[in-house]
């Protein structure tokens, strides 16, 4: 019977790579061995197939040095490798304290590590041994945290993770899902195959062991079988989240305007429509997923407000703002050293950083975040005339006025902003060019006409290149 059992859980796995294989047409497989019972499961599952098919087969192996065992578990991986004619590598990694806890930041450097070697080794399919167990612990997890239809969906059978593995080309896949761990047990006692055994598994500080050892052993005798039916449960979840997402696809289109979100298209949507479009919209731009509280005082702050309100909301990887009736998505930008005082950061500097122009064709002004290039144009200032000035950037203090072109007034900065359609955040980091008293040049605007060459000479225009870090 176990024979039978063992040969049937091959030729599944043999299906499920063949299938998997096809459509990425990937040369070469890789798996992720930790050394662990299912890891090592899967390297002789996988050893078998590559050996049948004749595809090159590595092994990844991270090395966390959390445990004093970790050397020892390297070792032992290195020699399974090299017993089986595998190809093997391994990626030192040093934890860090994290704020999401020591499974999360070891999860993190786990699959960024894994994602490097396999880059570096060419591969652009990696398998993991996550089971049928692994599943429902992830369910039922989700469920504790309150997650929605997308959490609920547990794990994918075969996805794409280039934010978690750095890699947009590797595909991430679980061979094992449908497989129980008791026939991963029964699989290894079999082949009497060698394993070790991470006693940080057995740690009940962790949620998952917490569960695995507490909660799912009483599962097990109320409701034999529970795994299954968890399953199933996921892949419900699975074909619901689709849905919300093609609709999601479809509002997004109906509301996207130049990368923006026509506030007024949102407002003529149901709460629930809107909030799923939102998630998915944040979803693309690889931004961590809000709570319901968060998206729900957003909603309210962003869309209630007068339509002349300049809001914003604060996300943890970037600001959600509103312009004009449209809802933008910003970087979280650090200060500049050249808007605040080093002595006070409550006032702006009073001088700005003084310079000449000897004929370079850029010069870089970290204090003010760009690149100020000096362009050869058919309109601008004399370049001679221009060498000749003591020239300044700084930041617009107030007051400041500018005459684009000889048939255009001389107005305001503020008022060419807005002809501009420059967001107000935008224009604290704008900095201006002037010579003495008089301005030349606005970041966002352009160039003041008032002294601009004739065509005989050689004419230089100003450009702003914005090199804003995160």
């Amino acid at each position: 019977m176990k024979q039978t059992s063992n040969a049937a859980l091959a030729a599944q796995f043999a299906q499920a790579l063949d299938a998997l294989r096809a459509q990425g047409a990937s040369p070469s497989v890789a798996i992720a061995y930790s050394g662990g019972l299912d890891s090592s499961a899967l390297l002789h599952l996988a050893t078998q197939y590559a050996a049948a098919s004749d595809v090159p087969l590595f092994a990844f192996h991270v090395h966390h040095g959390i445990s004093p065992n970790a050397d020892a578990w390297l070792a032992h991986c290195e020699a399974r490798c090299a017993g089986l004619g595998v190809r093997f590598a391994a990626r030192r990694v040093v934890l860090e304290k994290s704020k999401s806890g020591v499974e999360a930041a070891a999860r993190k450097l786990r699959y960024a590590a894994l994602g490097e070697l396999c880059r570096e080794h060419g591969v652009r399919l990696m398998l993991t041994a996550h089971h049928l167990d692994d599943q429902a612990e992830t369910v039922l997890l989700q469920l504790l945290r309150g997650s929605g239809t997308a959490g609920l969906s547990g794990m994918d059978a075969a996805n794409a993770a280039p934010e978690l593995l750095g890699n947009p080309d590797l595909v991430m896949a679980r061979p094992l899902l449908p497989v129980s761990r008791q026939q991963l047990e029964a699989y290894v006692a079999a082949f009497a195959l060698a394993w070790v055994e991470d006693e940080s598994n057995t740690h009940p500080r962790y949620a998952r062991n917490a569960l695995r050892h507490q909660v799912m052993p009483a599962l097990a005798a109320a409701f034999p079988g529970y795994q299954e039916r968890f399953a199933r449960s996921a892949a419900h979840a699975q074909s619901a989240q689709r849905l919300l997402n093609e609709l999601a696809v479809q509002d997004l289109a109906g509301c996207l305007v130049e990368e923006c979100i026509d506030v007024a298209k949102l407002r003529s949507m149901s709460l629930d429509r809107a909030y799923n479009m939102l998630r998915y919209w944040f979803g693309l731009r690889s931004l961590r997923m809000p709570s319901t509280a968060w998206l729900t005082e957003m909603v309210t702050q962003l869309v209630e407000a007068r339509h002349d309100a300049q809001l914003l909301v604060t996300h943890p990887d970037c600001h959600i703002r509103r312009h004009r009736d449209r809802l933008y998505i910003t970087p979280k930008l650090a200060d500049l050293a050249g808007q605040r005082d080093p002595d006070d950061a409550g006032l702006f500097v009073k001088e700005g950083e003084r310079f000449t122009w000897n004929g370079e064709a850029s010069m870089a002004f970290p204090a003010y975040g760009g690149v100020l290039h000096f362009d050869a144009a058919g309109q601008g200032f004399d370049s001679a005339w221009l060498r000749a000035q003591a020239l300044q950037i700084d930041f617009r203090k107030g007051g400041e006025r500018l005459k684009p072109a000889a048939n255009r007034p001389t107005r305001p900065l503020k008022y060419h902003y807005q002809a501009c359609n420059v967001p107000a955040w935008e224009r604290e980091r704008l900095p201006v060019v002037s010579s003495g008293k008089d301005l030349l040049f606005a970041a966002g605007i352009g160039m003041d006409c008032h002294h601009f060459g004739d065509v005989s000479g050689p004419l230089v225009s100003l450009r702003w290149e914005a090199r804003n870090a995160c």
